[in-house]
């Protein structure tokens, strides 16, 4: 155990009490007159409270963690919130010496000199109870029953919650040993409540709740001021007029100092769950230091020793998880063990036991030897009949009468020790130190014999079973594994921290580090698995591996290493490894391979492992026919191929070694005829008869056609048992033959796909085509069973296709009335021709019926289906172009007549020129001042506040797009509070009207202008400049695909919201389109779906 000072603080008087919050973050300490309030993570300061006038003499905290208390000399106890907010007071009639918060209900004791007080919040008063002496301390128990009170004159009162005493306990010593300190075990384990008590007798001792001490006084040789348990029970804190605290064990065992005071410690408490202790002193010295438990322990094969609760020793056996505890009572500094050894070191003697049978499962430990004798030393290590100690240079070696034997005196520190074996009394010990160098000694042998000497420090060794081989982790985390005879580095490997050798395989093992498990057999690569900790033994398929304070036996199976062994075809040491625990799976493998590489020993071993009869038997016959006197292995691998299936390997070693005959009678018992014939070739025109005449008789016996499918299969005649089967109608059949078949057997794989089509399985059918790569078949099964999304599929990827696809599906949707589709579908397989044909004879039907809206929507698709035989057809450009402005024109009129009767009122407002034009007008849609033309709403057929402009010459659509996106800012409004108006007859003055104002500098303003009264129509020309100046949302373009150009379009209403159809350029109000579209989910013109792509 070592105290690790953490913060340190000084006060300017004494430290009398202190109190963690329940969560630890906070540290209550009782100052003079003051309380500090400290952070305890890094010892700030965080702030003083002041609420008493004199020495505050103890503080204490709610186990709520919501208020804390504190007494004073002043008499009076200060409630405070977590807040540190003083929220209560009330006072006693002498000086508070302790107060402590009932653990369950939060009841508060506070003690002075004369009585006692109890108070909780829902109490209006505090009920006082009399003392018949000064109480110096007091504890509340784990349950909150009952309360402890230690007084002056050496008596302890145990009290219930009212403040009635049930317990007296009355001490020998008496007035002379003042009570000064008591505390309840916290352990919610212990069986009965247990309250520690130290006293100015200078004892400590323990009480359980009916008064009855438990065990004898301990003698403390200083007068203690402080005691303190840890949250779980298990230690107990003292300090007092020593200067110092230190740590027992919850039965009082001295185990260490905790930091040494230049004054007295007043009081010492264990931060809330943890090993961190705070200490306060008669010079205001706070300190703050972590408690760090070193692990003691030691591990022989598979028996595993370590320290618990610091004076006790459990013994675990790995292997059967059986564990014993030897209880010392002292602090248990060093332990070893070997066989049936086990040695303890106390601080005064070290402890000698011996198991009491050879079992090797034997767990029950008996004292053999007492070395009474204080020994200083790093490491311990026990053999049969001595005991070796290390110190730093030095090795010393006592028998267990504790005689000094013999010595030894290293170069350099020693890093490593560890037992290797031997007989009794001469074992050898394996020894590395800081230099690098590596010893073997034998306890009975003065010289020290040096293995070898590396570059680097040793942190951990271990010697292979045989003696043969020396693993190696050095201080760079390396692991080498050395020849010892020879001195030669076999391999190293990186990232370990700890090594162990199999000790029931020679060449196998393990090494950790990294948060990895790595096994490494003989020179192959290591095998690597997740696993935490350090790797401290290798027994067979068990890794015994330490995590942090536990050890346990990791299963690992040797899958990888053995199949490491087969890979080299060393078949008698992957058994070895085999037999240390691999899965039935591995077991077969290795039976398999040592049959194939004729190791029959091995094999047989391996097929009794997972009980395989039929493999046994073959290799009893190939046994009996070596006792025989057969030598011809190439006989003996055939026999095994036939066993194992490889039919044909097995003919071609029956033929290498002179037994065709073999090979015969194995095709044709199988009935593999034709392979039989192939085996023949040209051979003996008799042999190749009667084979000839067995398939015939075979198959006159047999009269089953499915037999006969599979024996021309086997065969190779895929085409008839193809026809046998779609014959049959065996469509399961049909279709393992054809996913069998290879690619490249065309005519078998057509074949099946006819009968797949035939027999009404077209997905077969199609899967079948598409093995051979047919697509023109595939398409036309799909066109025949009218599976015309996988048509389409197809018709996209490969357009050779579409006429074949898009033509069959024009008509199928004619024959079912469904033109439009029909249309479209003409017009994708590139059959203009039938697509406007198509379309001509629906318009005139809608015509004929009076559908003048669906009129208007056909003349429209008439009129695209043209600009886009004008875009692929140079030859018929100027004729589709003059038919499509005609159809544009016809369906705007149908689209008007359709939709005109329900309007009475159509006066056209020139947005240009501001005319107001007549209902009806001999020059058509345009406006009889300026010749502007009209453009109008789609659906309502009223004048839209648009004017169409045109670029100069040497502009590109591309370049006004981007000289509008500019979006040159220009203020196109002017506020004014009032106006004034004259004129040769009238003033007039108009007052807070808003007057919309286009600027007189805007450039398009001044283009709109025309000269009064002439015939001819002037179009709006901008140039650059004009364009600039435009706002990018005021303008809409009709992107027209070429060979036309576009159309440009300037709102000069920009609040009036105008909507454009991207896809037949018709222009709407804003709001009726969007009425419209929720109507009909479409465009009211051309009738494209709002949730169709842009075209």
């Amino acid at each position: 155990m070592r105290a690790v000072l953490t913060w340190r603080d000084k006060a300017e008087q004494c430290i009398y009490d202190l109190a963690f919050k329940p969560d630890g973050t906070q540290l209550i300490l009782a100052a003079g007159n003051r309380l500090l309030v400290y952070d305890t993570s890094d010892g700030t300061l965080i702030q003083p409270l002041k609420g008493h006038k004199d020495t505050v003499y103890c503080v204490a905290y709610a186990k709520d963690g919501k208020r804390f208390a504190s007494g004073s000399a002043d008499k009076s106890v200060i409630i405070w919130t977590a807040k540190l907010e003083g929220i209560l007071k009330y006072t006693h009639n002498d000086s508070i010496q302790c107060v402590s918060y009932n653990p369950v209900t939060h009841q508060l004791a506070s003690c002075s000199s004369s009585d006692f007080g109890l108070w909780s919040p829902e109490q209006k008063s505090v009920s006082k109870h009399k003392s018949s002496s000064k109480i110096t301390c007091c504890s509340w128990t784990n349950d909150g029953q009952y309360l402890a009170l230690g007084m002056f004159n050496g008596i302890i009162s145990i009290r219930n919650k009212n403040g009635e005493e049930k317990v007296k306990i009355e001490r020998p010593g008496g007035a002379l040993s003042p009570v000064w300190s008591i505390c309840w075990n916290p352990s919610r384990d212990e069986h009965n409540d247990i309250l520690a008590v130290a006293d100015w007798g200078q004892k400590l001792s323990f009480y359980q709740l009916s008064g009855k001490q438990v065990g004898k006084d301990r003698s403390l040789n200083f007068d203690p001021c402080c005691i303190s348990y840890f949250t779980k029970g298990e230690y107990i804190l003292l300090g007092g007029s020593d200067k110092q605290v230190s740590l027992f064990t919850k039965d009082g065992v001295r185990l260490g100092t905790i930091g040494d005071q230049n004054s007295w410690v007043w009081t010492c408490k264990v931060k809330p769950d943890s090993n961190y202790v705070v200490i306060g002193c008669q010079d205001g010295t706070i300190s703050f230091y972590q408690l760090i438990f070193s692990t003691v322990h030691g591990l022989y094969k598979d028996r595993y020793a370590y320290r618990d609760s610091m004076t006790d020793v459990i013994v675990q056996h790995l292997i059967t998880e059986q564990k014993v505890r030897i209880k010392c009572k002292e602090l248990v500094k060093k332990i070893a063990i070997y066989k049936n050894r086990l040695a303890i070191q106390l601080p005064e003697r070290i402890l000698i036991y011996e198991l009491y049978s050879d079992d090797s499962s034997d767990m029950h430990y008996r004292v053999k030897e007492k070395i009474v004798k204080k020994f200083e030393c790093n490491l311990l290590v026990v053999c049969s009949d001595h005991i070796i100690l290390c110190q730093e240079k030095r090795l010393q070696c006592l028998s267990f009468g504790g005689v000094k034997e013999r010595e030894w005196q290293m170069e350099s520190l020693i890093r490593y020790i560890k037992v290797i074996g031997g007989p009794p009394g001469r074992e050898g010990l394996l020894v590395g130190l800081k230099n690098g160098q590596i010893l073997k000694i034998f306890v009975d042998n003065l010289f020290a014999i040096v293995l070898l000497k590396q570059a680097t420090a040793v942190r951990c060794l271990d010697m292979s079973a045989s003696r043969n081989k020396l693993a190696v982790v050095d201080e760079n985390d390396t692991c080498l594994v050395y020849d010892i005879h020879t001195k030669e580095l076999l391999f190293q490997e990186p990232n370990a921290n700890s090594v162990a050798w199999n000790t029931q395989c020679e060449d196998m093992l393990c090494f950790s580090g990294g948060g990895y498990l790595n096994i490494k057999a003989s020179n192959f690569p290591v095998h690597q698995q997740k696993l935490q900790g350090f790797v401290v033994g290798y027994n067979g398929s068990k890794i015994f591996c330490l995590h942090v304070f536990s050890m346990s036996a990791v299963e690992v199976p040797q899958s990888a290493p053995m199949y490491q062994y087969l890979d080299r075809k060393m078949y008698k040491e992957a058994y070895q490894i085999a037999c240390l625990g691999v899965t039935d799976a591995d077991w077969r493998e290795l039976a398999m391979e040592a049959l194939e590489g004729l190791e029959f020993e091995t094999a047989k071993k391996a097929f009794t492992r997972v009980q395989d009869l039929r493999y046994l038997e073959l290799i009893n016959s190939i046994e009996e026919r070596k006792k025989r006197g057969e030598t011809n292995n190439e006989l003996f691998l055939a026999d095994v191929f036939a066993y194992q299936g490889k039919f044909h390997e097995a003919a071609k070693l029956y033929k290498r070694s002179g037994h065709e005959n073999l090979a015969l009678d194995m095709y044709t018992d199988l009935r593999m005829f034709e392979y039989a014939k192939d085996f023949l070739g040209s051979g003996d025109p008799k042999e190749t008869k009667m084979l000839i005449t067995k398939q015939a008789d075979w198959a006159r016996n047999i009269n089953e056609p499915k037999a006969a499918v599979e024996m021309y299969l086997s065969a190779g005649e895929h085409i008839k048992a193809i026809e046998i089967s779609g014959d049959r109608g065996w469509v399961d059949m049909l279709i393992d033959i054809a996913r069998k078949l290879d690619k490249a057997e065309r005519e078998p794989l057509l074949l099946c796909a006819h009968y797949f089509k035939k027999l009404d399985n077209p997905g077969y059918a199609a899967e079948t085509y598409l093995k051979i790569g047919d697509l023109k078949s595939l398409v036309q099964l799909h066109v025949e069973t009218q599976r015309w999304d996988e048509a389409f599929a197809l018709g996209e990827k490969h357009p050779e296709f579409k006429d074949d696809v898009y033509v069959p599906y024009a008509q199928w949707l004619a024959e079912n009335d469904r033109f439009e589709e029909a249309q479209k579908a003409f017009h994708k397989a590139g059959r203009q021709s039938e697509a406007v044909r198509v379309l001509e004879q629906l318009t005139h039907n809608a015509v004929v019926e009076s559908r003048f809206n669906d009129a208007a929507y056909y003349y429209w698709m008439l009129s695209m289906q043209c600009l886009d035989i004008a875009q692929a057809d140079q030859g018929q450009k100027e004729e589709m172009l003059v038919k499509f402005h005609h159809f544009q024109h016809l369906a705007e009129l149908y689209h008007v007549y359709h939709s005109i009767q329900r309007y009475t009122e159509l006066v056209p407002l020139c947005y240009r020129c501001s005319t107001n034009n007549p209902l009806l007008n001999n020059l058509g849609n345009v406006c009889i001042n300026c010749r502007q033309p009209f453009v109008f709403s789609a659906s309502s057929y009223e004048v839209l506040h648009l004017v169409e402009f045109y670029l100069e010459d040497g502009i590109t659509d591309e370049e006004a797009v981007a000289l509008i996106d500019l979006e040159a800012p220009r203020l196109t409004k002017k506020e004014r509070k009032w106006q004034e108006i004259t004129n040769p007859s009238s003033q007039t003055l108009r007052l807070d009207e808003t007057v919309d104002h286009i600027e007189e500098d805007d450039p398009f303003t001044a283009k709109l202008s025309f000269e009064q009264g002439g015939s001819e129509f002037v179009p709006v020309v901008v140039n650059r400049a004009v364009l600039r100046s435009m706002s990018r949302r005021d303008v809409l373009i009709k992107r027209w695909p070429k060979p036309l150009r576009w159309q440009y379009f300037r709102s000069l209403l920009p609040d009036a919201s105008i909507t454009m159809c991207p896809s037949c350029f018709q222009m709407f109000h804003s709001e009726d389109y969007e009425l419209l579209v929720l109507q009909h989910n479409c465009c009211p013109y051309c009738r494209r779906r709002i949730d169709e792509a842009s075209q």
